[in-house]
């Protein structure tokens, strides 16, 4: 928004619009909804589980979501693709993470797909970066009666003065060096 003299020369707001053939349509549309089909073949392929926390959720809280994002792939072939592979099961908290990562990624504005399916928000299980960047992640949840394991975890770490994340890489660091492993942590 900008300030113009109007015709009554009262100061006005103006607006200045990008060109037309730079609108992303698919932003327009809106999104479209899921077939429950695809939900429940999903479910019979990776269980009713998060494919990012590899937790059980029920299935009433699991979301489909397209492992390369949409902005990033679109879907030159029509509307969604066939393939049950371009899709994955994610929480709310992970489809939420997942879309904050894609949305600040230096690929969002490249458009690379071939960087997407190297990156663990489309495969978890085998990937070589995070939204470009040389990070590995492990998230771990813990449930019920494991939060007393949880609660026991901090309070160590604070015991410490450390951080909880930083405990348990510092509880691995030193089992690994026990079994005397030669590659270097």
């Amino acid at each position: 928004m900008f300030r113009v003299t109007g015709t009554d020369g009262r100061k006005i707001a103006a607006y200045r619009f990008g060109l037309p053939s730079e609108v992303r349509t698919t932003r327009l549309s809106g999104r479209t909804a899921f077939s429950s089909n695809l939900k429940k073949v999903l479910v019979e392929k990776y269980g009713s589980r998060c494919n990012i926390y590899l937790e059980p959720f029920p299935v009433q809280e699991l979301q489909i979501d397209h492992r390369i994002p949409f902005e990033i792939a679109g879907e030159n072939k029509g509307n969604f693709s066939e393939d049950i592979t371009d899709y994955m099961l994610l929480c709310a908290s992970a489809n939420r993470a997942k879309s904050w990562s894609c949305e600040n990624c230096p690929n969002w504005r490249v458009r690379d797909t071939s960087a997407c399916k190297s990156c663990y928000w489309a495969h978890p299980e085998s990937y070589t970066h995070i939204a470009m960047r040389d990070i590995r992640r492990l998230d771990l949840l813990w449930f019920g009666e494991e939060t007393a394991q949880y609660d026991l975890l901090v309070e160590e770490a604070t015991k410490i003065q450390k951080k909880a994340p930083e405990y348990v890489k510092n509880v691995l660091r030193n089992h690994f060096k026990q079994k005397n492993n030669p590659r270097k942590i």
